[in-house]
């Protein structure tokens, strides 16, 4: 699948789990389960619960996605 077809989402980060796995509550409330992407990998940024995130989610399978940005605040 291309890159450019998965659908992007902002949520909040409610769980923090093993193995570089997060649960995120998104704006319209679903629960999406999220790893980290690889550039967040590459440059270690540090998710915690509570950080507002950019994820993206593949169209085929909208309950799980990879954080892509954490937000500032």
């Amino acid at each position: 699948m291309p890159k450019q077809d998965a659908i992007e989402l902002e949520g909040t980060v409610s769980e923090v789990l093993p193995s570089a796995s997060f649960r995120v509550t998104l704006v319209n409330g679903h629960e999406v389960l999220a790893t980290l992407g690889g550039n967040m990998r590459r440059f270690r940024i540090r998710v915690l619960a509570g950080d507002r995130v950019t994820l993206e989610v593949s169209p085929y399978d909208l309950t799980r996605g990879r954080i892509t940005f954490r937000h500032k605040n």
